[in-house]
């Protein structure tokens, strides 16, 4: 799904721009995965526009802005939204020629795949900071990097703070390191597509941890996920799945609740739509989270959220360590952070 930038200039539309934009909304919402409200929406959006509730908006960004509430007021999925570009919309992963795929590349590149922060904190604990699952093809040698980096810490903390989704097949790759080779059932993707005839299916796709992942795999060691409440859609799905498979313990808010996947369709280069064309359906609860988020196993803040992992993986690790020189350390980092955590509680 593609980043608003609230702070991008606007442009002024016309009749014509906004004709054009909800003919393709309409269209568009043919391929949404609950049809029944889809048409809700359609009849919606087509009145409000006979009625000339539009005819007003010459900004591009309320026009969005507005489309989406109206839309989202009906449906409630936080997926189905319509965004606005002042720069032209780049193509997707593999659309585009040679260029276009390599700008692409270039983009993902300047944000360092997704990977914003890998450290090794005090206590040797090792800390993840992953801002977008980005694709498996493309981010990939970064994320195994990053995850081999830390092999040698006694917990793991991966902050998902700030992780607005991606790719379900970086969710695999990450999560299989944090099992053994045994392969380990995380999601399925029920997806409504349509056929050569033009008629819609359902189509089930699998996601499984991998066979194989180059360097070590993080075993019996404790794992922490910070969330906050914008934690959104493949975010929300790797806090799920883990949570689900009692492999990770989730540290922060409640999340903001999108299971719907899909794609984004541009209109033109300045107006698009994220259509959701599938739902998460988790193997062991049989549902998702959408609307509802992910419930934290300890609910504090997300500004506390750090801190409170942190003390917490330092605790659990010092009950397992014998050697006096790494139990002072752990004692003193605890105490530290202990400190550090009451001072944040009393702002």
């Amino acid at each position: 799904m593609p980043k608003f930038n609230p702070e991008q200039p606007d442009i002024t539309i016309n009749a014509a721009t906004r004709r054009e934009v909800i003919e393709a909304i309409t269209k568009t919402l043919d391929d949404y995965v609950f049809p029944i409200v889809a048409k809700e929406v359609q009849t919606n959006i087509r009145t409000r526009w006979q009625n000339g509730e539009y005819n007003s908006i010459t900004s591009a960004i309320k026009f969005a802005q507005t489309l989406t509430d109206n839309i989202q007021a009906i449906s409630k999925d936080k997926h189905l939204r319509v965004f606005y570009s002042h720069q032209p919309f780049p193509p997707t992963n593999e659309q585009g020629d040679i260029k276009e795929r390599e700008k692409f590349q270039q983009s993902l590149a300047w944000e360092n795949f997704g990977f914003h922060k890998v450290e090794r904190l005090a206590g040797n604990i090792g800390y993840l900071d992953i801002r977008a699952f980005m694709p498996q093809k493309q981010a990939g040698e970064t994320a195994i990097a990053a995850i081999n980096f830390l092999s040698n810490t006694r917990a793991l903390i991966i902050d998902l703070r700030q992780n607005g989704g991606g790719s379900p097949d970086m969710v695999a790759l990450i999560s299989t390191y944090l099992f053994d080779d045994k392969l380990v059932h995380l999601n399925d993707l029920h997806w409504r597509e349509k056929d050569a005839s033009g008629k819609y299916r359902d189509r089930i796709e699998q996601h499984w941890t991998l066979p194989y992942v180059p360097g070590e795999r993080y075993l019996n060691k404790d794992v922490y996920i910070l969330t906050s409440k914008d934690t959104f859609s493949a975010a929300e799905e790797f806090a799920n799945n883990l949570q689900q498979l009692k492999r990770a313990t989730i540290i922060g808010e409640i999340t903001k609740g999108g299971a719907n996947p899909g794609l984004f369709q541009p209109f033109n280069k300045h107006f698009g739509m994220f259509i959701p064309t599938g739902r998460a359906v988790n193997p062991i609860t049989n549902t998702n989270w959408e609307g509802k988020g992910i419930q934290p196993d300890v609910k504090v803040s997300a500004e506390q959220a750090f801190k409170t992992a942190h003390l917490a993986a330092m605790k659990r690790v010092l009950v397992k360590t014998t050697d006096l020189k790494f139990v002072d350390e752990l004692k003193k980092a605890i105490e530290t952070v202990q400190k550090e955590l009451a001072q944040q509680g009393n702002k």
